[in-house]
């Protein structure tokens, strides 16, 4: 079965990133498609009708930017971005949602937004934040995956970043001596199966990444 990925995208420079990060993990065959979320519909029509357009046409945007303008788009109304991406990517069967960093992270670092954090805090689908200015990369592509927690707590982590290696011809190393290009961590030990939970080490190896990053649900690796 293959992995969709929906690429969450309203048009920011860092979200921008985001699209940088799903066009790398596309040639490991990964099935990319775009969501913007609509807060709230507008009471008069006109204006409703002016606010779809505006989301449709950010969407647009980022299929071209990303080369393909036949890529899957939606535009959803909810009144949380998190939520309604999570529901999104149930009803899409989608594996992985892609964020940006928030916007007033320094390049090459990564900070989940509001949104990604969300999903962080007992989600069902795996989370990936891209590291802020990703996007002036504009030939980059995954050659180096970190697995860096050690034990069980990273075994689906182990098996997702081997499964990426192997599709994307990337090595893999236990903990980053250098520069990476994706750095891919399980939940914490006492996570529900199938549910994102970071703390401790994981909150640690999130503050301390200088590369994008690739978050698991417990007991879900991501295999494509």
């Amino acid at each position: 079965m293959s992995v969709t990925a929906i690429i969450s995208y309203d048009g920011t420079p860092n979200d921008d990133d985001a699209l940088a990060l799903g066009k790398r993990l596309a040639p490991a065959g990964v099935t990319l498609a775009l969501a913007y979320v609509r807060h709230a519909h507008e009471f008069d029509p006109r204006r409703e009708e002016l606010a779809q357009h505006d989301a449709e046409q950010r969407l647009e945007r980022g299929a071209t930017l990303l080369g393909d303008p036949s890529l899957a788009r939606h535009v959803v109304v909810g009144a949380s971005t998190g939520d309604r991406l999570g529901e999104l990517a149930a009803a899409e069967r989608a594996s992985l949602i892609v964020f940006g960093s928030d916007y007033r992270t320094p390049p090459g670092h990564i900070e989940p937004g509001t949104s990604a954090q969300h999903l962080l805090d007992g989600g069902s689908v795996a989370v990936a934040i891209a590291a802020a200015g990703l996007r002036t990369e504009t030939d980059g592509a995954i050659g180096s995956i970190a697995v860096p927690l050690a034990g069980p707590i990273n075994d689906v982590a182990r098996q997702t970043a081997n499964s990426l290696a192997e599709k994307l011809g990337a090595t893999v190393a236990e903990s980053p001596s250098g520069p990476v290009d994706l750095i891919v961590i399980g939940s914490q030990p006492d996570a529900p199966t199938g549910h994102v939970v970071i703390g401790g080490d994981v909150r640690t190896e999130l503050n301390n990444a200088r590369s994008s990053v690739l978050v698991l649900p417990a007991g879900s690796p991501l295999i494509v």
